[in-house]
């Protein structure tokens, strides 16, 4: 098993399981009502297709550790993240951290994976170190960042990115490392697309020489390059590069929607109720 080249083992809180391996039964229960609720709130959910990770790059030690690092676009990404994980790292069991103040409010989400950090304070950074040491030493994990620390545009790239990641990366031995950028556009419909693209897999050991400050440097840039590659296919409104993992809801509904469906059966035609033929199957 891949080791960290210094970890807390003395301290006991590293042996206590500090994060709960999800039951089974509840994330699959979850991940099934999360399915319906993202096809209630999305006209799809997409990745570039070229993107997806190559199953050859994707360790089959489970001991290997794994790092997803993307931006941080809206309140979505943690029910996102999920969905990701599930359909492109099965069998990798996601964890991630979260702003200690919203698990309040959202503790549910202890149950899915995800621990409370305190983002604004030395004891809070140093929890995160010893969790995700923790977390390290279980097979088959994946765990989640969002380094900008706070919500923030996709067109935004002068932020910093903190500082956990970068560490994490320069104590790790080995392991890999995906980028990953996220958007939310409206195009034709009423609901919106969620697309999403993979960067360029880094492995760790490919770089045992890199200091903290080098590494994140690279892995700034290999976000917010990702980001633009992710934007200029954004921009271009077509949905030919992408592969769609979820079909939302169709049309505008209602009134209007009744209206376009009583034409069509007068008319002798089939009803579509999409608007557009972005994502249509």
């Amino acid at each position: 098993m891949t080791r960290v080249k210094s970890v807390a083992d003395s301290n006991p809180a590293t042996h206590r399981g500090v994060v709960a391996r999800p039951a089974a039964w509840f994330q699959n229960g979850f991940h099934r009502f999360l399915e319906t609720y993202l096809k209630r709130h999305f006209h799809a959910i997409a990745v570039q297709t070229e993107s997806v990770p190559a199953a050859e790059l994707i360790p089959s030690d489970p001991s290997t550790p794994m790092i997803v690092y993307c931006n941080h676009p809206s309140w979505w990404d943690p029910l996102l993240a999920h969905f990701i994980n599930s359909r492109c790292f099965v069998p990798r069991q996601l964890y991630a951290p979260i702003d200690a103040s919203a698990l309040q409010r959202y503790q549910v989400f202890e149950k899915l994976g995800f621990f409370g950090v305190d983002l604004n304070s030395t004891s809070g950074a140093a929890a995160f170190l010893r969790t995700t040491t923790e977390l390290f030493k279980r097979d088959s994990s994946a765990l989640w960042l969002t380094p900008e620390g706070r919500f923030a545009d996709v067109r935004d790239h002068a932020a910093e990115l903190m500082p956990g990641l970068s560490h994490l990366c320069w104590k790790l031995d080995a392991g890999i490392v995906v980028p990953l950028s996220l958007e939310y556009v409206f195009w034709e419909e009423r609901l919106p697309e969620c697309l999403f693209r993979f960067g360029e897999i880094v492995r760790i050991e490919d770089f045992p020489e890199r200091t903290k400050t080098e590494w994140s440097e690279d892995l700034a840039t290999r976000l917010r390059e990702n980001q633009s590659r992710l934007a200029e296919l954004s921009i271009a409104r077509n949905a030919q590069p992408f592969t769609n993992l979820l079909r939302g809801k169709q049309g505008a509904r209602g009134v209007y929607d009744w209206s376009r469906r009583m034409k069509a059966w007068m008319t002798g035609k089939s009803f579509q109720a999409a608007h557009g033929e972005k994502f249509v199957e």
